[in-house]
């Protein structure tokens, strides 16, 4: 068995285009790329022509239809940041909960940085089966001054540059802390070298926490490169942590320690992304530290 420091994302061995349309055809086959060039989120459609004496109601540009193609486990997202790829959680329908070692800016030989990529860079893939049915871009990155290379801080929240409308969420359990055999289930994308399905959405096998320190929780369970940053859901559905790191060989079936971020640490953060995505500059907020 091979041991990895973390669960770290993996390079992104995607080269197709995603699927962006929200809509197509009943016949569409699977290589007949029908819908590749449809537009990411629909608009609501023109209205019928009204007589002269009732005017046409106008709406905003920014009212989107819902996501006609999610499901109720699509709140489990893939993030792409160059060639590394992580997973994520939308805890709301502008915010994507993850790792913070998974948007940590790499050195020429792939090393992990103290400092966060760029909020462009970062790509947030919908959909969980085979190929994505679309993306949505980011805006703005809120982070504790410490997690860059997992550990203590291994927490981020993501600003998505737009509501994703429709789109399932799940509430952060962040005023109650995990406790001792409760059960838990990690969800990623991470794919194992031995996995022989295509690269989509996992539930990983249940576990039971067996020792919770100060800021992360432990159990045994099945963890794969590209699981870092997905969530730890609860058995009442909320998200109780992001997987951070754990030990890894090449099948998806070893079970091994794997270490996961409390949220009800960093609520702070979770106010700080709050405000920023109602506008305010993350400049103009204090920073989140490590310290108690």
């Amino acid at each position: 068995m091979s041991k990895h420091a973390s669960a770290h994302g993996v390079p992104d061995l995607s080269k197709w285009s995603p699927f962006a349309g929200v809509v197509c055809f009943l016949g569409l086959a699977l290589g007949q790329l029908g819908c590749a060039g449809l537009p990411f989120v629909g608009k609501a459609p023109a209205p019928a022509p009204r007589p002269a004496s009732a005017p046409t109601p106008s709406l905003p540009p920014s009212l989107e239809l819902p996501f006609v193609l999610s499901s109720k486990d699509d709140f489990v997202v893939r993030l792409v940041i160059g060639s590394v790829t992580c997973s994520g959680a939308l805890i709301d329908s502008d915010r994507v909960l993850t790792a913070h070692h998974c948007i940590s800016a790499r050195s020429s030989q792939g090393e992990m940085l103290p400092r966060d990529v760029k909020a462009e860079q970062i790509r947030v893939e919908l959909g969980g089966e085979d190929l994505p049915w679309g993306e949505a871009g980011v805006r703005a990155i809120v982070a504790p001054t410490c997690g860059y290379a997992a550990g203590d801080g291994d927490i981020a929240i993501l600003v998505l540059d737009r509501p994703l409308v429709g789109m399932e969420t799940r509430g952060a359990r962040i005023d109650a802390p995990p406790s001792l055999k409760e059960t838990i289930t990690p969800i990623g994308f991470g794919r194992c070298t031995l996995s022989t399905d295509a690269l989509h959405r996992r539930k990983r096998a249940l576990a039971n926490i067996d020792t919770v320190s100060d800021a992360r929780f432990r159990a045994t369970a099945s963890i794969c490169p590209g699981d870092s940053g997905g969530p730890v859901m609860s058995d009442s559905g909320e998200v109780l942590g992001v997987i951070s790191a754990a030990v890894m060989d090449s099948d998806e079936r070893t079970v091994g320690r794997a270490e996961f971020t409390r949220l009800d640490r960093f609520r702070a953060l979770f106010a700080r992304a709050a405000a920023v995505a109602r506008g305010q500059s993350p400049a103009e907020l204090p920073p989140v530290d490590c310290s108690r």
